[in-house]
């Protein structure tokens, strides 16, 4: 994939409000709008990364995961995925995997494991999981005897067809082994749904996609699966562990997030 510096991509967004330097002119045109209309955004976009600490550190320390493929990775932020569960057990495995090749440049850069882990990083889109599993680089990483954590933490919103979406992770579950986990946050505009209307307006204008989805639709992600306590809810009320800064409003999360093992 080319690089588009005309168009928006939501990794460079991301990386924007959060305060990278890893971005373009329309991808800061449409950070600025959105938090003008949204004031929330940045407070949802770190809620969200503090979910991902969360879910890695669960899933590293108390279900002994120990090898892990993340799906639309986005731009480096530290920590990253294998800096939380390699402190965990420095042996531990990690795929990324995002279609930006500014994300590209920067993770083969960064993104490095410790001596004893192993990180690699596949440059595939998430439409076509076969595109994932088939490369090299994770067939190299990941054993597919043993458990995965699947991640896929704020992507699948740029995805416009529910269907297509269920298939895109679907379509990846169905090579984890058993005792394996899925870990998701999925936007939904259903905390504040004026200004996130605006929001979509604004990232649709600058040549990106947004989808919410509701709560029912978030769900369907999981079917049959097991989910993990407390199953599907905003992503700051999924175990909090203190990190999180007091007082969040319901209306400034606009992102489902929940873990669940395959059976």
């Amino acid at each position: 994939m080319s690089l588009r510096t005309d168009l928006a991509h939501g990794a460079r967004i991301y990386d924007y409000i959060l305060g990278g330097k890893d971005n373009y002119a329309v991808d800061r045109e449409a950070g600025e709008n959105s938090l003008r209309i949204w004031p929330a955004l940045r407070v949802h976009m770190q809620a969200n990364r503090s979910f991902m600490h969360r879910v890695a550190r669960f899933l590293a320390a108390e279900c002994g995961i120990r090898q892990f493929l993340d799906i639309g990775t986005g731009l480096p932020t530290s920590p990253n995925l294998h800096e939380v569960v390699q402190s965990v057990d420095p042996a531990a495995r990690v795929v990324y995997t995002d279609n930006d090749p500014l994300v590209l440049v920067h993770a083969r850069a960064l993104l490095v494991g410790t001596a004893l882990g192993r990180t690699a990083y596949v440059d595939a889109d998430m439409r076509d999981p076969q595109a994932i599993i088939s490369a090299p680089e994770f067939q190299q990483t990941i054993d597919l005897n043993q458990p995965v954590g699947l991640l896929l933490i704020a992507v699948v919103h740029f995805i416009e067809d529910d269907a297509e979406a269920l298939r895109v992770v679907r379509q990846v579950l169905d090579v984890l082994p058993t005792g394996s986990y899925l870990a998701m946050s999925i936007a939904t505009d259903e905390f504040d749904p004026i200004p996130l209307a605006k929001v979509q307006q604004e990232y649709n204008r600058l040549g990106e996609t947004l989808v919410f989805r509701d709560r029912a639709t978030a769900l369907g992600f999981f079917d049959g699966l097991e989910l993990v306590e407390p199953g599907l809810v905003q992503v700051h009320k999924w175990r909090p562990d203190g990190s999180e800064p007091p007082g969040i409003a319901d209306k400034d999360i606009a992102m489902y997030g929940a873990v669940a093992r395959k059976a």
